[in-house]
């Protein structure tokens, strides 16, 4: 028997909940075969099959919460050979009246432990059932043994009619909703405004696409622009990548940047780091490649610690404006937008020009209102004229 137990699941975290098995108790499986899929509260972790086998007990059952180490349930090993044996050597066909007489034993067992629900349904409940088209035997029973009530009949039938549904959250749900509130409890959250003029970027984008693409293996998208303007506005304002910890203020001299990704289990929020050394080639790479697999679950838990900043784009679900939450302890989260073509005043004369709100939300303990429109403004100065960014200005 080979044992399966929860792997270590990263710093801070203890346990996790078991989010659904792969597998079956009796299931032939292979080396590193996925088993079974864990929840915890920053990633979903698939637990491969330590040893070829068959699974055998399931100790921990889908929904249930395990700590770190425990026991999940155990693989036969060599069970290819195990089941070889009894096809070499088949049992004895039993006589005639034995097998009578077994039969006749196990009708009357079945019959004696035949589940409530399988007694004759009261009338009322059958008119019921025939009327409405809900099967009796889908209703919890309240009534003696288990039986179904014309009262369990109609509060299955209210109930329907409802039409809501009653689901439990996941882990990752759980933990976003308890830390979005504890940011908003905790911290003095405020966000300020400005928009960008993004044609220059645009104009570069649509002129190096094809060449940045073919040379880099990766698309040229408007993220790695943000991320060096945002790299250049932190260090010039040190407050917006900085935290609170007690009564001190954490400086941070590195640019650690966090991407929010949606996914169809929840948000999450990879970190691309050192970006103040990477070029906009390589942010690109690193945002894609953590995207991808944040969507596909395979994100490990310390790729989505230790950021300092995030970024979050709202744009690609069309919204034009928004206030995004902190991700604590972070001190400011940067919100991009739709682009939409409006018309600007340049040079005295009305132009339409692609235009992108964007919004600063920040923890006015740690970033003074000046600190946090000069960020802005540094933003978008820099993507407004994108030499900047290459001449570190």
């Amino acid at each position: 028997m080979t044992e399966i137990r929860v792997p270590t699941l990263g710093e801070s975290v203890t346990e996790a909940t078991i989010g659904r098995w792969f597998k079956k108790a009796g299931d032939a499986v292979a080396v590193d075969e996925p088993l079974v899929e864990l929840e915890t509260d920053k990633v979903t972790i698939e637990v491969p099959a330590p040893s070829a086998g068959t699974l055998g007990e399931i100790v921990a059952k889908d929904g249930e919460t395990v700590a770190v180490g425990a026991l999940l349930g155990q693989i036969k090993d060599g069970a290819a050979g195990a089941a070889a044996k009894p096809a070499a050597a088949p049992a004895k066909p039993a006589p005639a009246a034995q097998a009578s007489s077994s039969a006749a034993a196990s009708s009357a067992a079945a019959a004696s432990k035949a589940p409530p629900n399988e007694a004759p349904l009261a009338p009322s409940v059958r008119k019921i059932s025939a009327e409405s088209g809900i099967d009796a035997a889908t209703v919890p029973g309240s009534g003696k043994d288990g039986r179904v009530t014309k009262g369990d009949m109609l509060a299955a039938i209210e109930k329907a009619a409802s039409g809501e549904e009653r689901v439990k959250m996941t882990r990752l749900r759980q933990t976003i909703a308890r830390r979005l509130k504890d940011v908003q409890n905790t911290a003095a959250m405020l966000t300020t405004f400005n928009e960008v003029d993004m044609s220059h970027i645009m104009a570069m984008r649509s002129q190096y696409k094809d060449v940045f693409e073919k040379k880099h293996g990766s698309k040229l998208g408007f993220m790695g622009f943000f991320t060096k303007a945002c790299v250049q506005a932190l260090k010039d304002v040190p407050a917006v990548n900085a935290e609170i910890d007690g009564t001190d203020l954490i400086y941070k001299n590195y640019y650690h940047i966090g991407v929010a990704v949606g996914t169809d289990r929840g948000l999450v929020v990879p970190v691309v780091r050192d970006c103040d050394h990477k070029s906009i080639a390589e942010i690109e790479k690193s945002i894609a490649d953590l995207g991808r697999r944040a969507r596909d679950g395979q994100l490990k838990i310390d790729e989505m610690q230790g950021g300092t900043f995030t970024i979050t784009n709202g744009g690609i679900y069309g919204s034009l404006m928004s206030t995004p939450i902190l991700n604590a302890p972070q001190s400011g989260i940067l919100g991009m937008h739709k682009i939409q073509e409006r018309p600007v005043a340049i040079a005295g004369k009305l132009e339409i020009r692609p235009m992108m709100y964007l919004a600063l939300s920040y923890d006015h303990r740690v970033i003074d209102g000046k600190d946090a429109v000069t960020f802005l403004v540094r933003v978008k100065e820099n993507l407004e004229d994108p030499a900047r960014l290459v001449l570190d200005l």
